[in-house]
């Protein structure tokens, strides 16, 4: 039986979300008011779109639908601009290990995130040739916890979506898998992630044998 390995991008594979902070916490301040790092809480795992509906919530600001369209393009670009120096230092601790380990053993890798940028990213820091499929806010029309974007990972990676394993830092990310009937790693507060059926705080926790065990299971 054929497992396949789906992972998220943004605090699983590469920490962007300080990138994020950055341009959403000066798109705030073009506009007028603070937005704190608590608050960019409520951004893990979800889209552009919605992102952008939160700070103006947070802000108490009403935007027209040009409003909105520009500085969703905005936010997009100062982030850019801050990921363009990324490079293979920004890959979190043991990730190539797990991902070498699924390599050498033909195990199929899928990214299943909601970046519209996670190809790039990718690229820039030297993992692109890992992934078998990329399935990212460009393929996908409904935000996590709707589990499109594994289902669609499951799909091209030709693996029934029970035979999936995700590594989510998202309560929304978890919810996602486990709606898909994948099996859900949280990294991160377990806490936090107490939906997921295995935790970790980060990947130097995760053992060979733990990936041997979810492959053989």
């Amino acid at each position: 039986m054929k497992k396949g390995f789906i992972f998220d991008l943004d605090g699983v594979i590469v920490d962007t979300a300080k990138y994020h902070y950055l341009a959403w916490k000066k798109l705030a301040n073009d506009l007028g008011f603070e937005f704190t790092k608590e608050q960019n809480e409520l951004f893990k795992g979800v889209s552009r779109k919605r992102c952008l509906e939160i700070l103006l919530e947070i802000g108490n600001r009403e935007a027209t639908q040009e409003e909105f369209d520009t500085w969703m393009i905005e936010k997009n670009i100062d982030y850019l601009k801050y990921i363009e120096n990324m490079d293979a230092s920004e890959i979190l601790s043991d990730v190539p290990k797990v991902l070498e380990y699924l390599k050498q053993n033909n195990i199929p890798i899928a990214l299943g995130s909601a970046s519209k940028n996670a190809r790039p990213i990718l690229e820039k820091v030297g993992l692109l040739p890992y992934f078998d499929a990329i399935v990212d806010g460009n393929n996908v029309t409904k935000a996590k916890p709707d589990p499109e974007v594994f289902l669609l990972a499951a799909t091209q990676l030709n693996v029934k979506s029970e035979d999936c394993v995700v590594f989510e830092d998202a309560v929304a990310g978890v919810q996602a898998a486990n709606a898909a009937k994948m099996t859900s790693i949280g990294i991160g507060d377990k806490n936090v992630l107490n939906e997921a059926q295995h935790n970790f705080n980060d990947f130097t926790e995760i053992s060979i044998e733990f990936i041997k065990d979810l492959i053989e299971k």
